[in-house]
């Protein structure tokens, strides 16, 4: 993605990026529209979500699965947000983001809790933005107006992306022109813990004391993982494509592609994996991006420039856009979206390599030596 097209996010709210040329979707809840779709947030989806066998726990303090809660003294983080996107290379732009810093006040929720309450989204188009820019606008919805948020949040965050996705494919019966897909990556700060979910090849990367932390993983076709539960699903995947069609093994939308989806399931799953960790003093700042970003950068490397360019100015906007600068001189050739959380109203500190015991040894010849040359002074 390259060009000259642009957009900036604050720290505030921020809506995704606009259609650019074309139509935004129909929203479902449109008056219009509600004959066709009417959206629930009782438990009518909680009996149809189904956690593959694939999502398993990782054995360090990030893991798969719910929050854990209590601690006697938690770190309460400061969030400060930016954002980034640029057409690229690309004759359009297909990607979108989110970046709310405060979803009590901007979406008139009651308190849930002390602490920060934010949301952050990547949104990666592909086959028009319409389904980006859906998603962008539904899934914070979906996920605040469960009556479950944020007690049981990895049900309810899983939950929200398949509704999103089901209530995008009633917007595609009734016009078919919106029909595309988006790969989707969200990132909710509630208190002091970081919850991502992710359906696709966007990424999330924590930065912990100058060390890069992934807090989600690439859904490929060719990945072991998502080809096993293709298969199981009754797909394939050929020449690294999912049933020879798509590059991702996860993302919403695509309904309009033969053989991927369907209400009972199929090899493509808008199903996000979930990632959770407690926020410690040692956690600065999050990176999550679209592929454009991670096919030039390596997790660390992104960490590593994101820092030393925070430290400079300490502004996650002005980090944003040079994250995306720095792609497009490395040649990306997609579109680029970035988001950068800080968790601190400092800069990163400097770090400074403790300094290890010398120790020096001297051979006895060397010490021969040196005792013959202490007797020439005496003399």
């Amino acid at each position: 993605m390259e060009g000259s097209f642009s957009e900036i996010e604050t720290s505030s709210l921020g809506l995704g990026l606009g259609s650019g040329e074309g139509r935004r979707p129909p929203n479902p809840l449109a008056k219009e529209y509600r004959k066709a779709f009417t959206i629930t947030t009782t438990s009518t989806c909680k009996t149809t979500l189904i956690r593959h066998p694939s999502l398993v726990k990782l054995p360090s303090d990030v893991s798969y699965g719910p929050v854990v809660e209590g601690r006697e003294t938690e770190f309460i983080p400061i969030v400060r947000s930016g954002a980034w996107a640029d057409i690229g290379f690309r004759p359009s732009m297909e990607d979108a983001y989110l970046c709310v810093d405060n979803l009590m006040g901007d979406y008139r929720v009651k308190n849930f809790g002390e602490g920060p309450n934010a949301f952050y989204g990547v949104f990666d188009g592909h086959g028009g933005k319409h389904a980006a820019d859906f998603a962008c606008d539904h899934l914070p919805r979906f996920i605040l107006e469960d009556e479950d948020f944020p007690r049981e949040i990895e049900r309810v965050i899983s939950s929200a992306f398949l509704q999103t996705d089901s209530a995008f494919a009633e917007a595609c019966a009734l016009d078919a022109a919106l029909a595309s897909g988006t790969t989707a990556l969200a990132a909710l700060v509630i208190g002091s813990s970081l919850v991502v979910a992710n359906a696709g090849d966007c990424r999330a990367v924590l930065c912990r004391r100058g060390k890069a932390v992934e807090m989600s993983r690439d859904h490929k076709p060719v990945c072991t993982k998502e080809r096993m539960r293709i298969e199981a699903s009754g797909g394939y995947v050929y020449d690294g494509y999912l049933n020879g069609q798509l590059n991702v093994a996860r993302a919403l939308g695509d309904w309009h592609m033969e053989g991927l989806k369907d209400q009972e399931g199929g090899p493509l799953s808008a199903e996000p994996e979930l990632m959770t960790t407690k926020l410690t003093e040692e956690d600065e700042f999050l990176i999550i991006g679209c592929d454009g970003i991670w096919d030039v950068f390596r997790s660390q490397n992104a960490v590593d420039f994101a820092r030393r360019k925070l430290q400079e100015h300490n502004d996650p906007v002005m980090c944003c856009k040079e994250l995306v600068d720095e792609a497009l001189k490395r040649k990306s050739g997609d579109n680029l979206a970035v988001v950068v959380v800080c968790f601190h109203s400092k800069p990163p500190p400097n770090l400074v390599a403790p300094r290890g015991r010398v120790q020096r040894s001297i051979s006895a010849e060397g010490l021969r030596e040196l005792q013959s040359f202490l007797d020439s002074l005496k003399n």
